[in-house]
């Protein structure tokens, strides 16, 4: 229970609330005590002087011992409070009226004895008592028989031995006891309503770690939102709830991205087995052929074992290079060199370089008259890829007779590059899955099925590096377009 922040604000609490009933009760003792020595001397302060002359303990300018000695015995009686004691000029006790048995002093000293008659020193000013080695308490003196001719001092500790057992007895069975109880109510109640304001502070704390215990619980999966206040009224505790709200979406997103990932990856290892198991076999199965027939074959039938093994080898080649160059884009190695160039002159280049693999396919190939184009900022090595996997693939999905067509118009802030063929087309629930990794849709041509479906997702990763967008338009048997936009080189 203890590690609860309530049980730990609560256990504060006490500890705090208790210090300070103690500090109180030290801090009030001690101001009582002060206040009542100083009370008492300024009000007794004469009183020694006073019994001097009213006792006539002085006759014809000497001490009269027999009238002391009265007087130690009248105020034993009338006055236990306090005590009267004769020193001479040293500070040595001559003579008392308290019992002999109790003063364990045969000295006083004179210090606050001689600040006392030169009214020098503020009260309470206290002074030895002879009935202690170290206790010391308010006092009254004056110089006996006179000052003029001074032979001693009279000596009259005001609250005496009999006091303090009075004052004692009556502090332990009254004042005592009602101070005690009444710091002891405040107290009580201080630590109710302060266990009752921590209460409501830290609810709000205790839903919150619900809320984290529940979403741990759920393995990460499932979040039931805090649903603080609004961020206007907003203090810590819900702004601290509304980030872990976001931090908790975020974790669910991410984790539910690590999960796609990891079938993706599942799904890329399956396509890829399949992909190089197809050219591995067949390339194998050649030169084995190669090897075990070579005596029974002519020369013909030997150079078309070594050509289709040399296609297999450069099909397997061209795979594992679109394989590293997919890695290197989706892991964001690959950084663009972007520089203004004139997109129609590149457009015109790959032309005429696909210009006779079109003429053997009986493909027309063409590109639409230009109007003034701005130059674009892209990478020119990088874009001529995108344009080459475009044009590849719709020369791969076109028949003979057909006809493959690229444009180009001026978009907002950029030139769009338009690749159309009259091929077979691509299923309408096809082209949400065209640009993802090893995804053939079913044309119906035997050209496409040749191709690891690499081209696209390659061509979606430039396009998107290079601050671009693809879109792909498409009927089944009516062809397809294919459009990337590259953005304006600006001045």
């Amino acid at each position: 229970m203890i590690r609860t922040l309530y049980a730990r604000l609560a256990l504060v609490l006490v500890v705090l609330l208790t210090s300070i009933g103690l500090l109180y009760a030290l801090i009030s003792t001690s101001a009582t005590r002060h206040y009542l020595q100083e009370v008492s001397q300024r009000f007794n302060k004469d009183l020694a002087r006073n019994l001097v002359a009213d006792r006539n303990l002085v006759e014809e300018g000497r001490l009269n011992e027999t009238a002391l000695k009265e007087t130690f015995h009248q105020y034993m009686v009338i006055n236990p409070s306090i005590e009267i004691y004769l020193l001479d000029l040293e500070g040595n006790i001559l003579s008392y009226s308290a019992d002999p048995g109790k003063v364990k002093r045969k000295q006083v000293s004179l210090e606050p004895v001689r600040s006392f008659l030169s009214g020098e020193q503020g009260y309470p000013l206290l002074g030895d008592d002879p009935r202690s080695h170290d206790r010391r308490k308010a006092f009254s003196v004056t110089l006996v028989p006179s000052a003029e001719n001074a032979q001693g001092y009279l000596y009259v500790v005001l609250r005496g031995e009999e006091y303090d057992s009075v004052d004692r007895v009556i502090r332990e069975s009254y004042f005592l006891r009602l101070s005690g109880w009444a710091v002891a109510a405040s107290l009580g109640f201080g630590l109710l309503a302060g266990l009752v304001v921590f209460h409501i502070l830290t609810r709000r704390l205790h839903r919150l770690a619900a809320v984290m215990d529940a979403f741990h619980g759920s393995n990460f999966t499932s979040h039931a939102p805090y649903a603080g206040k609004q961020p206007a009224a907003a203090d810590e505790v819900d702004r601290l709830g509304a980030t872990f709200d976001r931090m908790a979406e975020r974790i669910i997103a991410q984790f539910s991205k690590l999960q796609e990932n990891d079938a993706l990856r599942r799904e890329l290892v399956a396509h890829v087995s399949h992909d190089l198991r197809t050219p591995l076999a067949s390339l194998q199965g050649y030169l084995e052929s190669l090897k075990l027939k070579d005596a029974e074959l002519t020369g013909e039938q030997r150079a078309e074992y070594l050509h289709t093994a040399l296609r297999q080898s450069e099909r397997l080649t061209c795979l594992v290079a679109e394989l590293f160059e997919l890695a290197k884009l989706d892991a964001k190695e690959t950084t663009p060199q972007c520089e203004p160039f004139a997109p129609a002159e590149l457009v015109q280049d790959v032309v005429q370089k696909f210009n006779l693999r079109a003429g053997q396919c009986g493909i027309r190939l063409s590109m639409a008259p230009v109007q003034e184009l701005p130059f674009v900022s892209a990478d020119i090595a990088l874009t001529e890829r995108a344009l080459e996997n475009l044009l590849e693939n719709a020369l791969n999905h076109t028949p003979a007779g057909g006809a493959v067509r690229i444009s180009l118009e001026q978009g907002t802030g950029a030139v769009v590059i338009r690749v159309s063929d009259t091929g077979s087309g691509i299923p309408e629930t096809d082209l949400p899955h065209i640009f993802e990794p090893f995804y053939r849709a079913d044309t119906g041509h035997p050209r496409g099925d040749e191709h690891a479906g690499l081209g696209l997702a390659i061509t979606k990763r430039i396009v998107e590096l290079q601050q671009g967008e693809i879109q792909v338009e498409s009927r089944l048997g009516a062809g397809a377009t294919f459009a990337f936009s590259l953005p304006v080189w600006r001045h």
